[in-house]
């Protein structure tokens, strides 16, 4: 075999496997959209401080493992132990004034007081009235008896003024009954006051509780500590960063497909991805939503076709795929990482 056949050979060899080589690519493409503008993604939870104070304790280290509700600082907290205090004493005062475990309170003493006071009038004019009753008895009896010459005239005026003086305590009483009822009404109202200012002591007490139990900064899911800015000493505010908690809630992959590649493209599709840092590895997932907006609308300044200064661009969509099955244990998919997605669209 001379050198030109040998030639022809490897040449022919070498179109047959880019032929071979172009038809899968090609016959792949069909059936498949990828795009390297990928990343792995999770939940990232900041952890805030929600009172203010220095920092006594930070109990966790760069990228140590926690567990939810684990204590991660602590904010001193005499100051909230002091208004606690306050609002325990300002509660016991406002009991003291409704009454509580069956003692009787100011306000409730201050209704049976007038409540008795009223009672007492009560039965005053009752007793008024009869004696107003048997005074206008005297009198006509008097003026009888007059008519009759058997009595004087002063007798008679006599028993005139005893009955207009009887009239006139049982409308005095009964003035005086009117304001005791008022007095009452006041009173009862003055039990609701204190009963509204219990409940008001009550949500100061809950929320001073409350605050003191925000200087325990805790973990609210279980994860893992990145990005810790918090050191003892420190002067913290309410809501400033302190650390971020990656969570064990699961990763997921967002590839920002071109508008153009999304014809056919639907949720549920499967998907494999290429770990950038994981050579070999390939994950398998499914698509499990598509972004209802392009990735352009969600920025600081999106572009604005009205202003007539546009240039047309293929603009990319988020497309969320679950991971079906990882790299392993000892492969973690961490937030953040590139990897290149592949979803089968037919």
């Amino acid at each position: 075999m001379n050198r030109r056949t040998i030639t022809f050979v490897i040449v022919g060899v070498v179109a047959a496997i880019v032929l071979i080589w172009g038809f899968q690519k090609w016959t792949y493409s069909r059936g498949h959209e990828s795009t390297d503008n990928a990343q792995v993604d999770g939940h990232i939870i900041p952890v805030l401080a929600k009172v203010g104070g220095y920092v006594q304790q930070v109990s966790v280290n760069e990228n140590q493992p926690v567990q939810a509700g684990q204590r991660l600082a602590q904010i001193d907290e005499s100051e909230y132990r002091q208004r606690l205090a306050q609002a325990e004493a300002e509660l016991q005062a406002a009991y003291a004034s409704t009454g509580s475990n069956g003692n009787t309170g100011q306000a409730q003493a201050q209704v049976m007081t007038a409540t008795g006071q009223h009672s007492a009038l009560e039965a005053q004019i009752i007793a008024a009235r009869a004696n107003a009753q048997r005074a206008l008895a005297d009198l006509g009896r008097a003026e009888d008896l007059v008519k009759q010459q058997i009595i004087s005239k002063a007798q008679l005026d006599a028993a005139r003024n005893a009955a207009e003086a009887a009239q006139a305590n049982v409308t005095a009483l009964e003035r005086q009954a009117a304001a005791a009822g008022a007095s009452v009404t006041n009173a009862q109202a003055g039990v609701r006051v204190a009963e509204a200012r219990v409940h008001a002591a009550q949500a100061t007490r809950d929320f001073a509780a409350l605050q003191l139990q925000y200087t325990k900064v805790t973990t609210p899911e279980a994860g893992i500590v990145s990005r810790k800015q918090v050191e003892v000493g420190q002067l913290v505010q309410p809501g400033q960063p302190l650390m971020w908690i990656v969570a064990d809630t699961g990763a997921w992959v967002t590839a920002n497909f071109k508008e153009t590649q999304l014809a056919t493209m639907h949720p549920g599709q499967a998907a494999e991805v290429d770990v950038d840092a994981y050579k070999g590895c390939t994950v398998d997932g499914r698509v499990l939503s598509i972004s209802s907006a392009t990735g352009a609308k969600f920025a600081l300044l999106p572009p604005d076709n009205a202003t007539g200064n546009f240039t047309k661009v293929v603009q990319r969509i988020p497309v969320r795929i679950q991971i079906v099955r990882g790299c392993g244990a000892d492969r973690p998919l961490r937030p953040g990482m590139s990897v290149t997605a592949h979803v089968k669209t037919s």
